[in-house]
C-alpha cells in the first residue's frame, strides 16, 4: 500500500513537471485571484501587527479593507487600496487615526520561501482622518507608509500551502509568477 501511494505521488510529480516544461507559455496550471490576495493580505497585516505589539511597538495597524488590482493597464504591478486605522498607544491612551493609502508595487515570488511579496512600493494617494484633521498629514502618512512598506517587503502576501499536494509540488519545481489582469499566474522560471 505504501509503495502504491509513493508511486502514485511520484507519477503525479512526473506528470506535473512534464506539463510545466512542455514549452507552452500560456500554460498556467495555478493562479491566485485578487480576492485570495486581499484575504491573505488582511491576515498578514493582522499577524504583523500582533508581532509588532508583542515586541513593544507603540504603533498598531488594523485594516478595514484591502482592495487589490492586479495588472492594471497591462502593467506588471499590483495596486493596493488600504483602509484602516493606525493607533499610537501612549500614556495609557490609544490615539486612533483613520487612514487610506493607495500604493503600487511589484509582486515577486521567492522560490526559497515559496511565497509572494510586494516589492518596490510607491505611494500613489493617501488621506488621514484624525478627528481634528482631515486630509493628507505628511508626518503620519510617511510613518504609516514606512510601516506598510516594511511589512510588505518582509511578510508575504501569499504563501504556498505545503499541506496542499498541488501547491507543495509547485514548490518543488522552479517557478515564477506572471502578473495578468485580475490574477497572478505561476509559470516555469526561465
Amino acid at each position: 500500500m505504501m509503495n502504491k501511494l509513493h508511486l502514485s505521488g511520484l507519477w503525479s510529480l512526473v506528470i506535473l513537471v512534464f506539463a510545466l516544461s512542455s514549452g507552452c507559455a500560456s500554460l498556467s496550471p495555478y493562479s491566485i485571484s485578487e480576492g485570495e490576495l486581499e484575504s491573505h493580505l488582511q491576515d498578514a497585516v493582522r499577524d504583523y501587527d500582533r508581532v509588532q505589539l508583542k515586541s513593544g511597538s507603540p504603533l498598531s495597524l488594523s485594516l478595514d479593507g484591502a482592495d487589490v488590482t492586479l495588472g492594471p493597464d497591462g502593467r506588471d504591478v499590483a495596486v493596493i487600496d488600504l483602509k484602516g486605522q493606525v493607533a499610537l498607544n501612549a500614556f495609557l491612551a490609544k490615539l486612533p487615526v483613520d487612514i487610506a493609502l493607495k500604493i503600487e508595487g511589484a509582486p515577486v515570488y521567492d522560490s526559497k520561501e515559496k511565497a509572494i511579496y510586494i516589492r518596490r512600493i510607491k505611494l500613489l494617494e493617501s488621506s488621514v482622518d484624525a478627528g481634528f484633521f482631515k486630509g493628507d498629514l505628511a508626518p503620519i502618512t510617511d510613518n504609516v507608509m514606512r510601516v506598510v512598506a516594511q511589512m510588505l517587503e518582509t511578510m508575504p502576501v501569499y504563501r504556498l500551502d505545503e499541506a496542499n499536494t498541488a501547491q507543495r509540488l509547485f514548490g518543488m519545481v522552479p517557478m515564477d509568477i506572471r502578473v495578468a489582469p485580475g490574477r497572478l499566474e505561476f509559470v516555469m522560471a526561465d
